[in-house]
């Protein structure tokens, strides 16, 4: 099936099911979108079972035929995170900027390893003997946030602009940070299970080349379109200027080994808070903010339809679903870990609610990114199982969790009496 084929029964189905979600569900798009499409999944598998294959195997020739790591990793995520970064406040950003940092450090560390090395001992109960480096394995792919989910939901809840940016902000970031820690991991099990070859001098030279080169390239790309912005004015202009930006740096970060997707978000912060105030007429500033909101939300829906699909070349064997089942308490206990410890510690300096503590908690959506990382996993014996934790996983916290976290926040808040409480004081 040709790319234009593929590219057109995908917008064509996230067009019927926006409609549908919009006339009768009335959920938050992108849960909306993924339950619609994970339900006409699931009715294609029961066709099949009833000796009705044909349009199963059809539809999974289709969609084996996208190679979903490389369209979102290497397609659509560079536009997702500089559009989600254009909208953030930098200022609101820099007040908070080591709860930020640490969320996005420590927290995803914190997660890798305790979610790494639960499912070791879990699995091995199961009767499953999966080694611990592919355990951490699922534990780094899993750990990060994903912004595009998380941001998705934030739109509609109503939250104190100091905790969505604390949300959006450690999103944004530690999907970068997560994907050096698992290119750091995959290079331990390429090595070999006790990581023969792999030297943790090896693996700070990676942390440093992916996450504090893409910041430094992130500033660099950002301040050059900023310039360019400022010396014209024309939309139109602009408006393309912004996309090579983000296609072009993005291109340009991976092929020089630093993180594409922080680079982005660094090159997005500069041009949504400096560029828009000091490069923009108020004409451009209407058109770009229109353009990427539009880029933002047809992007949005052709991700979620494609992860509700996905269900259909995932194996859904009945011990690799119970695996996953199992995972998600796990995940949840490491997200509890790796938010509360550290701003437990940051109290030190910052004043915390609990209700902001467990919205970020229920809050922190898996999504794409996760998928997208298991799906590039190598193959051997564990990749499959690894593959259905991931997927049953994303699945419960963007359907569960996506669609009670607004309940959560305005449970709080009743309780709070109405106040601002859960505003960072």
């Amino acid at each position: 099936m040709s790319v234009l084929n593929i590219s057109a029964a995908l917008i064509s189905l996230a067009a019927v099911f926006s409609y549908i979600n919009y006339r009768w569900l009335h959920l938050p798009a992108s849960i909306g979108l993924m339950l619609i499409s994970l339900l006409l999944s699931l009715g294609m598998l029961a066709l099949g079972g009833l000796g009705l294959a044909s349009v199963e195997q059809y539809a999974r020739h289709v969609l084996a035929s996208i190679d979903f790591d490389q369209a979102l990793m290497n397609g659509m995520l560079s536009f997702l995170l500089f559009a989600g970064a254009l909208h953030v406040n930098l200022d609101v950003l820099a007040k908070m900027k080591w709860v930020i940092l640490v969320l996005a450090t420590v927290g995803v560390l914190l997660s890798t390893f305790i979610v790494g090395y639960l499912a070791f001992y879990l699995l091995r109960v199961l009767g499953a003997d999966v080694p611990l480096v592919d355990c951490l394995l699922f534990g780094a792919l899993i750990s990060p946030t994903d912004p595009i989910a998380v941001m998705g939901i934030l739109k509609t809840l109503g939250a104190p602009k100091s905790l969505e940016t604390k949300i959006a902000g450690e999103s944004l970031f530690n999907d970068g940070v997560g994907v050096v820690v698992f290119l750091a991991l995959l290079g331990v099990a390429a090595g070999g299970a006790h990581g023969e070859g792999v030297s943790v001098r090896h693996i700070a030279l990676l942390f440093a080349e992916e996450a504090l080169g893409g910041i430094l390239f992130g500033l660099v790309i950002g301040w050059i379109a900023f310039q360019m912005l400022r010396s014209v004015d024309n939309y139109q202009v602009e408006i393309l200027l912004t996309l090579a930006l983000v296609m072009g740096g993005y291109a340009l970060a991976m092929t020089i080994h630093t993180s594409g997707p922080i680079a982005v978000v660094v090159a997005g912060l500069m041009i949504g808070n400096h560029g828009r105030r000091l490069a923009m007429s108020d004409r451009t500033r209407e058109h770009v903010d229109s353009f990427w909101e539009l880029l933002d939300e047809i992007l949005n829906a052709i991700l979620f339809v494609l992860i509700g699909l996905e269900v259909l070349v995932i194996p859904l064997g009945r011990h690799y679903l119970l695996a996953g089942l199992l995972m998600i308490p796990v995940v949840l206990f490491a997200r509890v870990v790796s938010v509360g410890l550290p701003l437990t510690l940051l109290k030190l300096k910052y004043r915390f609610s609990a209700g902001a503590r467990s919205v970020m908690v229920w809050g922190g959506l898996r999504g794409g990114i996760s998928v997208a990382l298991a799906l590039s996993l190598p193959p051997g014996p564990h990749k499959n199982l690894i593959l259905t934790m991931t997927y049953v996983v994303v699945v419960f916290s963007i359907l569960v969790q996506g669609l009670t976290v607004g309940a959560l926040f305005q449970g709080i808040q009743r309780r709070a009496g109405g106040n601002a409480s859960l505003h960072q004081e």
